[in-house]
């Protein structure tokens, strides 16, 4: 059976490929002033106010991180300082793949060229993206969109940089809610989930389900 080789294979970057450690942040700071089902509700919240966040007109990512945690601080009844939000905002650019990308990445990047569109700002992503193990052939940021995902903009911006459509393409996410349910709505017929456990399965987004980075080659035979 043959298989679809796109033109590009574009990538969601934190939280599919870097292990983007929020929830770790936020204990670290929090965890002393609250038990484990509250730290836990904590992290719930700073996960949905960080989406409300970016579904607003673009801000920079810090205005982002500071937002989430000052609405989460409020609805938790703890105390929101800035310093806080600086501090997690300042560990992004430290964190790096998960185990499996690497490799995975490594072996795909000598077909077919590799692209990411991320959340992110202009200055932040470089150092995520050089711990990635292989080259991409380009890094886009929501910065440069002038709106975050799921935010049509932002894959419209991509398709613009690329020269090219969604037919063209193999979006790679582990979120429905940040990229594939737009990928879907836009006409992206080859999307690939994968499972990090972040959300829930949903078929309806019509997609290939991988365990890890490590499977995604053979997606296209290789």
């Amino acid at each position: 059976m043959d298989r679809f080789r796109p033109k590009y294979v574009t990538f969601d970057c934190h939280g599919t490929l870097i292990n983007f450690q929020m929830a770790e942040a936020a204990r670290d700071l929090f965890g002393h002033l609250l038990d484990g089902p509250r730290m836990d509700e904590f992290i719930r919240n700073f996960q949905g106010y960080r989406l409300d966040e970016v579904m607003q007109d673009w801000k920079p990512y810090a205005d982002v991180v500071h937002n989430a945690l000052e609405r989460t601080c409020r609805r938790n009844s703890v105390a929101f300082r800035a310093e806080d939000a600086e501090t997690i905002y300042n560990r992004i650019p430290t964190w790096g793949p998960h185990p499996d990308v690497p490799e995975g990445l490594a072996k795909l990047a000598k077909e077919i060229p590799l692209v990411t569109l991320t959340n992110s700002m202009v200055a932040q992503i470089p150092s995520n993206v050089a711990k990635l193990g292989a080259p991409f052939h380009a890094v886009l940021t929501a910065e440069e969109a002038g709106a975050y995902k799921p935010h049509f903009k932002a894959f419209e911006y991509m398709f613009d940089m690329l020269g090219c459509g969604p037919e063209d393409i193999t979006h790679v996410s582990s979120s429905f809610r940040h990229d594939l349910m737009s990928a879907y709505d836009l006409g992206i017929k080859s999307k690939v989930w994968v499972n990090r456990g972040h959300e829930p399965a949903n078929p309806y987004y019509e997609y290939t389900v991988i365990r890890d980075v490590t499977q995604l080659p053979s997606v296209f035979g290789l």
